[in-house]
């Protein structure tokens, strides 16, 4: 890490900055982060909580309470501008959310505590490439879910309109039409237990069926995928060429002090060159 950092601010705060950022502090705080993990999982053991289980809520709380020393360092060091980057808000509000006390009212707040490990996201580059092209994507996902949830409507009107009456219990609303080809759609016994049934009422119930899987289960689903995968593309293409820029950058730099040195050289030769006064 460079020295202008953390430019602007005073030596302490730049040595606590440099301090938080340490390699060896950063896995120290993953490895919390893990073992944290491990207690959340350990608490859903009634054996384990009987034997074990104010040793463990101890471990949890000190824990916690070097999670609330960091988020506290980092303010410090940045101030205001750690409310401006959305990993730092990410962890200010999971850090905070262990902190309302987890009675009365709150009581549900205790179950939210495991979003503690979701830190893991913020400690791992590769995750937050992964969460950054899922945020990015987030446009052409929803394009296709509009156009999912129009597929959906058309067919839900058109199964009920055509099987609800044989077939109340899948077909005989809207809503349980639209249940029903969410069920289809994931292929979760859709064959022997729902398109069969149907054919065999219907015999040409397969001309909607066979359409249907094709176009909500193959084509949408991959459509989500292919953005999905389209984004982290863009996303490395960026990164790739953040680099190439900087080394063109420094190439050129290089390049300039190269041709100022062979001025500085030729002029050194010209004055050489120069009869000396007697």
């Amino acid at each position: 890490m460079s020295s202008n950092s953390f430019p602007g601010v005073s030596p302490l705060r730049h040595k606590v900055g440099h301090f938080l950022q340490r390699s060896s502090v950063q896995r120290s705080l993953l490895t919390l982060i893990l073992i944290n993990a491990v207690i959340l999982g350990l608490e859903t053991s009634v054996a384990v909580m009987q034997a074990v289980g104010p040793s463990l809520l101890m471990l949890d709380k000190i824990i916690l309470a070097i999670f609330v020393v960091e988020i506290s360092l980092r303010i410090y060091v940045h101030r205001l501008a750690f409310f401006k980057d959305g990993w730092s808000i990410f962890d200010f509000i999971v850090v905070g959310i262990a902190l309302v006390p987890a009675s009365g009212p709150f009581a549900v707040l205790r179950a939210l505590r495991v979003l503690r490990v979701l830190r893991v996201l913020t400690f791992v580059p590769s995750m937050r490439k992964i969460v950054g092209a899922l945020i990015k994507s987030l446009n052409g996902m929803l394009s296709i879910a509009m156009v999912l949830a129009l597929i959906y409507y058309v067919a839900a009107v058109m199964v009920t309109k055509l099987f609800g009456e044989a077939f109340p219990d899948w077909f005989g609303s809207l809503g349980a039409s639209l249940y029903t080809l969410f069920q289809i759609m994931t292929l979760e016994s859709w064959s022997m237990g729902i398109a069969r049934p149907v054919i065999a009422e219907f015999p040409y119930a397969w001309a909607f069926f066979v359409p249907f899987i094709l176009i909500a289960t193959f084509t949408m689903l991959n459509l989500f995928i292919a953005v999905i995968v389209n984004a982290v593309q863009s996303m490395h293409d960026e990164e790739h060429q953040q680099e190439h820029d900087a080394e063109q950058a420094t190439q050129q730099q290089l390049l300039l002090q190269m041709q100022q040195l062979q001025q500085e050289l030729q002029m050194l030769r010209s004055e050489l060159k120069k009869p000396t006064a007697e």
